[in-house]
């Protein structure tokens, strides 16, 4: 089982990153976070999820801290979530804001992300919440996890791709973007200039 890798990012893909450890190449699927943290011809450090399944074969996952691995295989033991809907979860929000949407029992916002239906987010609820560490919930809380009502809207889908193409991942982004409206950022220009500074 591979648990760890640390080596070379010799390519970086739209989903997964090619990384050489020891002169082998390892390409691996990974998180929002995971993927902020390089640049091609970088050293990078990711804690790994190994999966083998007679479908896919072996696939590798790759995250940023041993805590988003724990978030992601308590995700994938949930009936009905896999590790690709695992990732998608992880990429569109930070461990901590996940953790507050579960104990907070937020399925607007955990059915906001893309392919994750409004029964598999009342699943994930319903079997994460006496899993989750109070102490990641409470983070998420105090760290501003948004509630549904305030989440960007389709309008800032811009604003959002510019700044994840920056190395910020969804859930960062969509934060950044709400408080610099909220500061009274207007046009994408302020809005991006705002959120960034903001960060």
């Amino acid at each position: 089982m591979i648990g760890y890798l640390k080596g070379k990012v010799l390519k970086i893909y739209a989903d997964s990153a090619l990384i050489v450890v020891g002169g082998v190449g390892y390409e691996v699927n990974c998180s929002g976070s995971a993927f902020s943290k390089m640049t091609e011809g970088g050293e990078v450090e990711l804690y790994t999820y190994m999966q083998v399944s007679e479908a896919n074969g072996i696939s590798l996952y790759g995250f940023s801290s041993e805590q988003e691995k724990s978030a992601f295989l308590k995700l994938i033991s949930v009936s009905g979530v896999g590790p690709k809907m695992g990732i998608a979860v992880l990429t569109y929000m930070n461990v901590n804001d996940f953790a507050a949407a579960v104990a907070t029992g937020d399925v607007k916002r955990l059915s906001s992300v893309k392919g994750l239906g409004k029964k598999t987010a009342e699943r994930i609820i319903l079997e994460l919440r006496e899993k989750v560490s109070p102490v990641e919930a409470y983070s998420g809380a105090a760290s501003g996890a948004l509630p549904a009502a305030a989440a960007a809207t389709s309008g800032d889908e811009d604003a959002i791709v510019a700044l994840m193409s920056l190395g910020y991942n969804r859930a960062e982004a969509e934060k950044a973007i709400i408080r610099a409206k909220s500061a009274g950022a207007t046009s994408l220009e302020n809005i991006i200039f705002a959120a960034i500074k903001g960060m």
